[in-house]
């Protein structure tokens, strides 16, 4: 699957989960270590860990497997290693204080919208 692709699914399976403020960097350019970063924000440390879950068993489901996992112990931020796609999945305060998105300010940045429609009754 290419690279791009793959880190937009990332971003659906995010979505499920409720994360927020998502969006796909690209670092083909300027980095050797991946193609893209996916950084989304959640509420609560039991947010992060869903949302970590979510992506990991949707993919394994698949036949991925994430070759690295860190931070499931202090659930402030999760990173889930795809070789060619690196998730980062932050409590919301922790991704201000580490704001990798000035780290990688070369990088084309991507906002992703959740595309599900909510409906009121």
């Amino acid at each position: 699957m290419n690279s791009k692709i793959f880190a937009k699914k990332i971003s659906g399976l995010i979505f499920n989960k409720k994360g927020y403020d998502v969006v796909i960097m690209d670092l083909r350019n300027i980095a050797s270590f991946a193609d893209f970063l996916v950084i989304c924000s959640a509420d609560s440390d039991v947010q992060v860990k869903a949302i970590a879950d979510e992506v990991d068993k949707s993919l394994s489901k698949d036949g991925i497997k994430c070759w690295h996992k860190e931070g499931y112990t202090a659930l402030q931020w999760i990173l889930l290693d795809y070789i060619d796609v690196v998730v980062h999945i932050f409590k919301k305060s922790t991704r201000e204080y580490y704001n990798l998105e000035k780290l990688w300010g070369d990088a084309p940045t991507e906002k992703v919208k959740d595309k599900v429609i909510k409906q009121t009754v």
